[in-house]
């Protein structure tokens, strides 16, 4: 049986990105094998948040995973500072890895460089070795990620070989797995740069939370590129992005959506889209609110899956503290 593996920040509000990208792909892959979905809130912390909305965020995010379908009868569901392994574990993976590998990892210089001087803190330097131990620590096979943390997939995969190859036996090493829709949603506003919490132009974003009124003005208001009918094509990465929030919230390919549209004008295709998004995130909202109120239910999922968790990886990292002679 495979173990699959992966995380979502509670850094605020989920936006479809982190729904279509991230948290619908999860359903299946409860369905897959030995599932594992988590809270990385020890990174968070890179952007010193207030400690109760941090608190509060946890809780959210948890009731958002509940309400996409994640059941913690079929997966672990756990908070990553719960597990005090993690930060161990990141510890010792530092003294595998290099400066240079980590100079070349691009979510930090993108993230730093907007950020400024201030901003660069060793915790969003170090951020893939904690995320390497994170996934290390389960004997993840599989890690369910977006395109921008494929390449932390493949620094744990180069760390993983080389204690391997030092001292044997010690990790699984994982593969990446990008979903099929929704990789990578963009800014409606912004095509060129992704759907994110932190865009100052929230015009770019959807947000689970937003009612069906701002749904459909952030849709109809959406950027569109030259001409004035839907195509397929590398010239439009407006209309491209448009299409894949459709087909991640129909469960249509991309090219199956371009085909059912070919020839429709924008006007049109943004009305539909608007009433399909609307209609699903509406039902999700519905779910979600009843699961936010049962403060016992979320209390339960986190300690639960936590303790499971807890003891899954103290059992490994006992075993890779004895092989390195730690113990």
């Amino acid at each position: 049986m495979k173990t699959i593996l992966s995380g979502v920040q509670a850094t605020g509000k989920m936006h479809i990105g982190n729904y279509l990208g991230a948290m619908k792909p999860w359903v299946d892959w409860q369905n897959q094998g030995r599932a594992f979905f988590f809270i990385p809130d020890l990174h968070t912390l890179n952007v010193r948040p207030d400690a109760e909305t941090l608190r509060g965020n946890i809780y959210d995010t948890v009731a958002w995973l509940l309400a996409v379908g994640i059941d913690p009868r079929k997966s672990t569901i756990f908070v990553q500072s719960r597990v005090p392994a993690h930060a161990e574990l990141c510890w010792i993976l530092q003294n595998y890895v290099t400066m240079g590998e980590l100079n070349r990892m691009t979510q930090y210089k993108d993230k730093s460089s907007k950020r400024g001087a201030d901003g660069q803190v060793v915790a969003l330097y170090t951020y893939p070795v904690l995320m390497a131990a994170d996934i290390l620590l389960y004997s993840a096979d599989i890690v369910p990620v977006g395109e921008d943390q494929k390449q932390h997939v493949e620094l744990t995969r180069d760390i993983a070989t080389r204690m391997n190859n030092i001292y044997g036996d010690c990790f699984v090493v994982p593969e990446p797995a990008l979903p099929q829709v929704g990789a990578r949603v963009m800014s409606l506003t912004t095509p060129t740069i992704k759907m994110s919490k932190s865009d100052a132009n929230q015009n770019g974003n959807i947000m689970l939370a937003d009612e069906p009124k701002v749904i459909t003005k952030k849709i109809k208001r959406a950027v569109t590129d030259s001409g004035s009918t839907i195509e397929l094509s590398d010239d439009k990465p407006a209309i491209a992005n448009l299409l894949q929030v459709y087909a991640g919230f129909s469960d249509m390919s991309v090219p199956e959506v371009a085909n059912k549209y070919a020839g429709v004008g924008y006007g049109t295709f943004k009305t539909e889209l608007a009433e399909l998004v609307v209609e699903q995130i509406s039902q999700l909202q519905m779910d979600y609110e009843v699961i936010r109120q049962d403060k016992k239910r979320l209390d339960d999922v986190i300690e639960e899956g936590s303790q499971r968790a807890a003891g899954i990886a103290q059992k490994k990292l006992n075993g890779i503290k004895q092989k390195i002679g730690l113990t």
